[in-house]
């Protein structure tokens, strides 16, 4: 490590060109096999369809759970076309238990911009990629670099904590982004950048692990700042979170005799927006509304879920209901018909409620 490298971040201080060697020969021989990835070396570019459908999957979800969506999304739709011209409960209910759901709303629409404006090719330069629905500037970056080798730097987690430490960054994100976002720019070459911003997050995710980091098999453990100085299993830094809030909410299921479930389409915005669910109540304070429909609805249990910006209880009521039931809100499934894995994961938890009697864990 030169003089300096722990103190200021500053990239300056450490010698671009063989920390750029050292990973991109570490990456060749440990790259993660990834369905959506052409192997180092092998001379091919990846399907810009697969990384760009990849990236948007992998936004809040871990490599794990994205894969057998990943397969499944481009087995039945193998190229944007095919996916602009899906069904738009199709997708949303393919998509169902990944969460987000605003992310499978904006892929649909990106499918169909990249169709009507571009002919059905993605566009390699990162401003048109960034004019596209859903795309922003994390998912241009990775398209362009990953995609189409174009020097663009990708910032995600694992790439923020790989440059706090190797910089020895310690002001707490979110602040330090800006600071991290440029040393990341500062290291990326012109020579295989694609490949460059993809073992970035491979040493993240597998030896710059957010616990007990493996710093003596870590292609950039001479320079590394942080392990110089003691702290790297320290960084980043992150500020205080604040109190999540706890919100209420009711959900009604609903069932025939003849074992038709009662389900409506939640409205196009807001969380879950398109999807299929209970008929049910705004999520806040407000007290048990009226039922879909007059019947003997008995509460059941409470099923409890976790978003990004809070908690939800959700009360959920049951009633056997009568077979020339007409509801004033939803639709009847027959049972048949009604596949409880489309529904997103809120929506699953209530239904596991209601057949089983158990709350999911």
């Amino acid at each position: 490590m030169a003089k300096g490298a722990g103190r200021g971040g500053q990239v300056e201080t450490v010698d671009k060109v063989a920390m750029q060697t050292a990973l991109l020969d570490w990456y060749d021989r440990h790259a993660r096999s990834m369905p959506w990835r052409m192997p180092p070396g092998s001379g091919q570019r990846p399907d810009p369809y697969r990384v760009w459908l990849s990236e948007v999957m992998l936004q809040q979800t871990t490599v794990a759970a994205v894969r057998a969506y990943f397969l499944r999304f481009v087995a039945r739709w193998p190229d944007v076309g095919a996916l602009a011209a899906a069904a738009d409960a199709d997708v949303l209910g393919a998509w169902a238990g990944l969460g987000y759901y605003s992310r499978a709303r904006n892929l649909l629409a990106c499918a169909r911009a990249v169709v009507a404006l571009h002919g059905g090719t993605f566009p390699a330069d990162r401003a048109a990629l960034l004019a596209l629905p859903g795309i922003g500037p994390y998912t241009a970056s990775a398209i362009a670099a990953i995609a189409f080798d174009q020097p663009e730097t990708v910032l995600d987690g694992n790439v923020e904590r790989v440059m706090a430490r190797a910089f020895a960054v310690r002001e707490p994100l979110p602040g330090a982004k800006p600071q991290l976002l440029a040393l990341a720019t500062a290291l990326t070459p012109a020579a295989r950048p694609g490949d460059h911003a993809q073992a970035v997050m491979d040493l993240g995710a597998t030896v710059c692990t957010p616990r007990n980091p493996a710093c003596g098999i870590c292609p950039w453990r001479a320079p590394c700042a942080g392990r110089a100085a003691g702290i790297a299993a320290d960084l980043p830094r992150k500020a205080a979170r604040r109190m999540v809030p706890v919100r209420q909410g009711h959900a009604f299921v609903g069932r025939r005799a003849d074992g038709a479930w009662l389900l409506e389409t939640r409205p196009p915005r807001g969380l879950l927006g398109g999807m299929l669910g209970w008929p049910g109540s705004a999520w806040g304070d407000a007290p048990v509304p009226a039922p879909p429909l007059a019947a003997a609805w008995a509460r059941l249990g409470e099923v409890r879920h976790t978003f990004t910006h809070f908690h939800l209880r959700l009360t959920v009521w049951t009633a056997l209901l009568p077979a020339d039931a007409v509801p004033e809100r939803g639709q009847f499934h027959t049972n048949a018909a009604f596949d409880p894995q489309t529904l997103p994961t809120l929506m699953r938890k209530v239904f596991h409620l209601a057949s089983t009697g158990r709350r999911p864990d």
